[in-house]
């Protein structure tokens, strides 16, 4: 399994310049978790604060209101990480995050990662301008909620989350039209609505669990 964390930890950006021996003193401090599908991993407002990162499968970070409306922040995968905040806060968990599918983490507890940071101080400049990064962001999540209608939020999701191969656009694994729902703030039917007249139109191909953008996308709907 330290292979695999040791591996997964060379992926996350503010730790990738490091050297292997810094890296594997970290791999050591680390757990290995599985979660079935639909385990929630992190619940919004706990008091956990372990670092957890991605090994395999695929999870929801969401936020909800006390009336169990949710938001999708992000949809991540292997290689990604999640809860860094909580090492340098002692607040609750700003949001919950559960897995779509049977996931594998490795699991860093606060106190060890707090006591591996002071061993190599220089990971922290990298660390602040990854959580910086994050919080950019969520800004822009926020802005794109406010000013935005459901068809421009739904084609900004589909490029944010689509790779250029040839002359297409390809996602990958891609998320149900409820996950889009929430990733978007808008409901599943109005989802099916906009990918219906998409595919309809020749912009998008569905294939299974990939979804082929074939050209530019209409700015408007």
């Amino acid at each position: 399994m330290q292979k695999e964390v040791f591996a997964g930890l060379k992926k996350i950006p503010f730790l990738s310049g490091l050297s292997d021996e810094v890296l594997l003193s970290l791999a050591e401090k680390a757990k290995s978790a599985k979660f079935p599908k639909q385990a929630t991993i992190i619940m919004e407002g706990d008091e956990t604060s372990s670092l957890y990162i991605m090994l395999s499968g695929k999870v929801r970070v969401f936020s909800s209101d006390d009336k169990s409306k949710e938001v999708t922040l992000l949809i991540q995968e292997p290689g990604s990480y999640f809860g860094e905040i909580a090492l340098l806060s002692d607040e609750p968990r700003s949001a919950s995050v559960v897995s779509l599918e049977t996931t594998v983490c490795a699991v860093i507890s606060k106190s060890d990662f707090i006591s591996w940071l002071m061993a190599n101080p220089e990971v922290a400049i990298s660390l602040l301008g990854v959580l910086s990064e994050k919080i950019r962001h969520l800004t822009d999540k926020v802005r794109l909620m406010a000013l935005s209608n459901v068809y421009e939020r739904t084609v900004k999701a589909l490029q944010a989350m689509a790779v250029v191969e040839g002359n297409v656009s390809v996602i990958h694994n891609r998320p149900t039209q409820q996950e889009l729902a929430s990733m978007v703030g808008s409901s599943r039917e109005m989802i099916n609505k906009i990918m219906h007249e998409l595919t309809k139109g020749g912009y998008v191909t569905v294939e299974d669990k990939t979804m082929i953008i074939n050209k530019k996308l209409p700015a408007s709907w």
